[in-house]
């Protein structure tokens, strides 16, 4: 079971959206890389990054962002916004990117996310971010017919690393995760699932950690860990400890 701390670049800054507005960020840091040399101080070892300006645009905008942090911190990252062909894909995984997150491409263009999967195995994720129950595509700005799980299951047996689903109707709003959607999702498919959006608290952890959510492969904080609601140390103890008593 993996915490992955999650830091979302905008300008150049790390900054929380709320529902996946870009006219509502908070900034946390202006130095991404010092958040993220934090983050893996307090013992997270797997970081969670998101290009939003390159999720609105189609290309990567904040690449120099990512390149520091990619130099200054030795645990393993997965970034997403702005992945829509194979030339980018490669330039991420070449500069030391562990797996990249395509999320817009897996609705518009299949093919080129189950090619990519194919060409690096485990180091392709599919992110899944729905918006009462249809999922939101280019940087959240759109919705799309199609479920979560219609989605998903065009994934099946293409080797996807990972699933990252995220309720954009609770990301940034400190509600607690939709767990309810979200395994219900991990249930329905073999490909590992990855909750986020609304992570709140300790109970989160604790629901994380559950018998039922079992078939997660973690979950992604952002807010409550930047603004204190969520204790690094204590939920990452919490962690430690169901896996030793596994």
């Amino acid at each position: 079971m993996i915490l992955f701390p999650a830091i979302d670049l905008k300008e150049g800054l790390a900054v929380r959206l709320e529902q996946g507005d870009m006219a509502r960020a908070t900034v946390f840091h202006r130095d991404p890389a010092a958040q993220a040399r934090a983050f893996e101080a307090q013992g997270f070892d797997y970081l969670h990054m998101v290009d939003l300006d390159g999720a609105f645009a189609g290309k990567p905008v904040n690449a120099a962002a990512v390149d520091r942090i990619l130099e200054s911190i030795s645990i393993p990252v997965q970034l997403g916004g702005g992945i829509r062909d194979t030339a980018t894909v490669e330039a991420w995984l070449e500069k030391g990117v562990t797996r990249v997150i395509i999320g817009t491409a897996a609705v518009r263009d299949p093919p080129f996310v189950k090619q990519a999967a194919r060409d690096f195995p485990g180091r392709v994720a599919v992110g899944l971010d729905a918006r009462d129950g249809k999922v939101a595509v280019q940087g959240w700005a759109e919705t799309s017919e199609l479920s979560a799980l219609d989605i998903a299951r065009r994934f099946e047996d293409a080797g996807i690393a990972a699933i990252i689903y995220t309720d954009v109707a609770r990301d940034g709003m400190l509600k607690g995760i939709n767990w309810d959607a979200t395994i219900a999702l991990a249930e329905a498919i073999s490909i590992p699932v990855i909750a986020s959006g609304g992570l709140a608290s300790i109970e989160d952890i604790k629901a994380l950690l559950a018998l039922r959510a079992k078939k997660l492969e973690g979950a992604i904080a952002g807010r409550a860990l930047y603004d204190g609601r969520l204790d690094a140390a204590e939920a990452l103890k919490l962690i430690r400890d169901a896996k030793a008593a596994d």
